[in-house]
């Protein structure tokens, strides 16, 4: 969808073994058709499917996922602008960044999130919780 502030795509999915499949593939046409896909597609999709995962395992209701790119003109000229990416779920605890062990098969996606992304959190809502994190955008 568009509006003013810029190019936004939102889905909801439900809490079912396909979503992470299922939103992996709409997130990469998304950035296809924005044409960022080259150059933040494979990261996008990697902590998207990261957080739906979580999502998975520990909430019981369906998933959210909203892409936002700023048009330049709504950019804070303080701050290079960036695709915000967010995953809601109906549990409102936050997520819990963990140390994994190296045997562990979990508890890397957060790290992953942390370390790739130039910003990122949690936020409560009225119904659950929202994580986001914030990529750079090219040529920024």
């Amino acid at each position: 969808m568009i509006d003013t502030d810029g190019d936004r795509a939102e889905w909801n999915f439900p809490a079912e073994a396909n979503a992470v499949r299922t939103a992996r593939h709409a997130v990469r046409e998304t950035l296809r058709a924005w044409e960022l896909d080259k150059t933040l597609g494979d990261l996008t999709v990697l902590l998207v499917s990261e957080l739906v995962t979580n999502s998975l395992r520990y909430a019981s209701g369906p998933i959210g996922v909203r892409l936002v790119r700023p048009h330049d003109g709504g950019v804070d000229p303080a701050q290079s602008p960036a695709l915000l990416v967010e995953v809601s779920d109906p549990l409102p605890d936050p997520p819990t960044e963990r140390i994994p062990g190296p045997d562990d098969e979990g508890g890397r996606g957060l790290a992953l999130v942390a370390c790739s992304a130039r910003r990122w959190g949690t936020r409560r809502g009225r119904a659950g919780k929202t994580v986001w994190f914030e990529l750079a955008l090219p040529g920024e």
